[in-house]
């Protein structure tokens, strides 16, 4: 299971850092995700899912 949330599809992306003296480096950003206990499907089910989709309320947390 990667790193994804369940909800948006939204996973790391990656890049170049690039210092003062102009070197690259590789650099991976993670989004924000929180495992917690979600209604999917009218099933409970711990899932991975980025703080956007939960501050937004597109998921329903399970009780």
């Amino acid at each position: 299971m990667g790193r994804k949330c369940v909800v948006c599809g939204k996973d790391a992306w990656v890049g170049f850092q690039i210092s003062h003296s102009h070197r690259r480096t590789k650099k991976r950003w993670n989004p924000n995700l929180q495992k917690i206990r979600i209604v999917h499907e009218g099933r409970v089910r711990r899932a991975l899912v980025c703080t956007r989709c939960l501050k937004a309320g597109k998921v329903q947390r399970a009780v």
